[in-house]
């Protein structure tokens, strides 16, 4: 992404062409988008949940119908291999979207309060006004549906900026509601440089500011959002382990494994980063490990036959590769010849995946986020070694325990700091469930009934008969 003072430029990462180039928001558009919304949220925040419900499900159509095209604005934006990209509407979008829907009555109602002789009373949820949402390239819809459709839901008003290397993600959220009836002003977005998201945190038109993106990026918001009582949802980074025990079905845990650490070329906070084996099964889960790995095919991104895309920039195909390099220089052994991927090339963005062992936590690839496709294993003796090394990170996502025992994943997910404990699936999110991380991943949480609380707040009614 290149920029300067008027413009800036999306370079897409297949051919290192300029792709997009849009106008920077300025103070004048930007204060038009804030008073809009604010004014628009005072007559939308009356609609019946039912009419919001209706809008937004035919927004969501929008996305359904036009899925092709949006997957291949995708591949040209991020680099994620065309074959999966209308995918990420098709599926994940649409579910989440569809389930936030749903639960939009029961999560939104009010909460009636035991009667009392002579008294009426209950909590009502109301919106809390305009959402500054800020949503990332790796998966530029599936984040930011997590917070946009339930916000709109509330009955809030909704400023999205989205990641510059994705604005055309922006831009389709407008048509989807400009498509489904949306009144004007309810939903709105503007292309930010960071000083301005700093200066439209600090508006008071802002309720509410959700974040997805890197712990530096969390930090600046939370920077921001400490001037004002304001409150941020912070989803961030992210060094997601796997545990592998010795009961664990090798083959699927093996398929699922390897797909979690390269799937988007790695570029997933809740991907896999590392994964412990039980010594028992390490030699085999290796080796099938490895051999999964080699059947990629990278290379073009629109070639519906690739299946491992560049990743986003040069930059950070470097910074992957400083991590494996770094890891090989304290001891580690890569495991997969670059040679058998010829798309592989240095000073681009398209890196072959690699496999490390050999490897511990002296290494930045086992305890730094690397968002890269490589994948650190280990060998470990028990449950316990396991827990010690999948608690020994600064980060907490998700985890998860590949086993046939599903008492003995509960009782270990109990003691895994984490936000997120699966058992045999990784890299995915329900959207029954509650989306969140501890330490440094971040707080807050989005998706499930749960979802609602942190986009409303509760008003007290108390009546007294006379």
């Amino acid at each position: 992404m290149l920029k300067n003072n008027h413009l800036f430029q999306t370079i897409s990462p297949v051919d290192g062409s300029i792709y997009v180039e849009r106008a920077w928001a300025s103070d004048t558009v930007i204060e038009t988008a804030l008073s809009l919304a604010e004014k628009a949220q005072q007559v939308w925040r009356l609609t019946s949940i039912s009419e919001r419900a209706a809008i937004c499900r035919k927004a969501v159509q929008y996305f359904l119908d036009h899925a092709g095209e949006i997957g291949e604005e995708l591949t040209w934006q991020m680099g994620r291999p065309i074959r999966y990209t209308p995918f990420e509407i098709k599926k994940g979008f649409q579910e989440r979207a569809n389930y936030m829907i749903d639960m939009a009555g029961q999560s939104l109602a009010d909460i009636a309060i035991e009667k009392s002789a002579g008294f009426q009373r209950f909590i009502k949820k109301e919106p809390l006004g305009t959402m500054l949402v800020l949503a990332p390239w790796n998966y530029p819809y599936l984040t930011s549906v997590n917070v946009v459709i339930p916000a709109i839901m509330a009955g809030n008003a909704v400023i999205l900026k989205h990641a510059l290397q994705t604005p055309l993600c922006a831009e389709r959220y407008a048509a989807a509601f400009g498509a489904s009836g949306l009144p004007e002003g309810v939903f709105q977005y503007l292309h930010l440089t960071h000083e301005k998201v700093a200066e439209v945190i600090a508006d008071k038109r802002i309720a509410h500011v959700a974040f997805t993106g890197s712990v530096d990026g969390g930090r600046a918001v939370q920077q921001a959002v400490s001037q004002r009582f304001l409150a941020a949802g912070l989803e961030l980074g992210g060094k997601d382990p796997a545990y592998v025990r010795a009961d664990a079905n090798l083959e699927h845990a093996i398929e699922n494994l390897v797909d979690g650490a390269f799937f988007n070329s790695g570029q997933s906070c809740c991907g896999i980063e590392r994964i412990y084996v039980q010594e028992g099964l390490f030699e085999k889960f290796v080796e099938g490990f490895v051999e999964l790995t080699k059947q990629y095919k990278l290379g073009n991104p629109l070639d519906p036959e690739t299946t491992l895309g560049p990743m986003v920039r040069t930059a950070a195909a470097d910074f992957t590769k400083k991590h494996i390099a770094e890891a090989v220089q304290k001891g580690a052994k890569a495991l997969v010849d670059r040679k058998l991927f010829p798309a592989h090339k240095d000073g681009t963005p398209y890196l072959a995946p690699q496999v490390l062992i050999n490897v511990n936590h002296s290494m930045a690839v086992m305890t730094e986020e690397t968002f890269g496709p490589v994948v650190g294993i280990m060998s470990v003796k028990n449950d316990e070694e396991a827990l010690r090394l999948m608690n020994d990170s600064r980060y907490g996502l998700t985890a998860s325990i590949w086993t046939q025992d599903a008492e003995a994943a509960i009782r270990l997910g109990d003691r895994i700091e984490t936000g997120t404990c699966f058992m045999n699936r990784c890299d995915y999110l329900d959207p029954a469930l509650a989306w969140t991380g501890v330490k440094d991943s971040g707080r807050g949480c989005t998706l499930s009934a749960l979802g609602y609380e942190s986009l409303t707040r509760p008003k007290s009614f108390h009546l007294k008969i006379v």
